[in-house]
């Protein structure tokens, strides 16, 4: 007998692996034919009604160049939460998006880096020059575990290296629907200083070279949202509406 829980995870993954699929712009037959599986079976793994076994998730994982773990990462007991976490490089709009989303879906808004500030009495700055980098990962992992006890409805605005502590965005993965608000480099840098931050540029003549590196080492991080959206050509009211849209028919059942 197929218990409750046991649909709402496979509808789970079959939402992970529809998700990984439309992000390298394969169609179902192209999927099915590199995983060497039948059409059908794909359309019934992607709407959560086929018995996956683990060769065949192999076989997924495999074609979508993914390694089985991360396929097969998803939240905790595989329930769509009701909690939505963005994340991105500064400059990634999350601030703006993520207040627009709040308002649309009528559930607060988080800043994270507002509480990490918030637990250690000192500016982010402060808290890099005192304590170094890991001291601020002791402040954002306790100010997640603070924000994720205050309910289960909330829109939460990560910092932009929360993907370079593991276990933090792993925790944030397994307890939130997560959106990667994506662009170049150049768009990134040129936000940030639209909103009279020139602090990047001061003293870095390589900035936007060192910026390109950094995107280049957490791609592959922010990619293991479950969701990600080019924000180039779309206003925040425009993608905040495409977020609450995505998450009507993801958590639909």
């Amino acid at each position: 007998m197929v218990r409750q829980d046991d649909n709402l995870l496979l509808r789970a993954l079959g939402r992970r692996l529809r998700h990984e699929r439309e992000r390298r712009r394969f169609t179902v037959t192209e999927l099915a034919e590199c995983a060497d599986l039948s059409r059908r079976y794909v359309t019934e793994a992607e709407a959560g009604r086929a018995n996956l076994t683990v060769l065949k998730l192999a076989q997924l994982a495999a074609a979508l160049g993914l390694p089985l773990r991360e396929l097969c990462d998803l939240p905790v007991g595989g329930a769509p939460s009701e909690r939505v976490a963005l994340v991105g490089l500064r400059g990634a709009g999350k601030s703006t998006v993520g207040a627009a989303l709040a308002r649309r879906l009528e559930v607060p808004f988080v800043e994270l880096d507002e509480r990490i500030e918030g637990l250690a009495g000192l500016s982010l700055g402060a808290i890099f020059d005192l304590q170094g980098a890991e001291g601020y990962r002791a402040f954002e992992r306790e100010a997640l575990e603070e924000v994720l006890a205050e309910g289960q409805r909330m829109v939460i605005a990560t910092g932009g290296s929360i993907v370079a502590s593991g276990d933090t965005y792993a925790r944030l993965r397994s307890t939130c629907r997560t959106v990667w608000l994506s662009a170049r480099p150049e768009e990134h840098l040129q936000r940030v200083l639209d909103q009279g931050d020139h602090r990047p540029m001061e003293g870095h003549p390589r900035a936007l070279d060192e910026l390109r590196e950094i995107l280049a080492r957490r791609e592959g991080s922010y990619a293991m949202a479950e969701r990600e959206l080019v924000t180039s050509t779309l206003e925040p009211a425009s993608l905040a509406a495409e977020v609450e849209r995505w998450l009507e028919f993801s958590g639909a059942d």
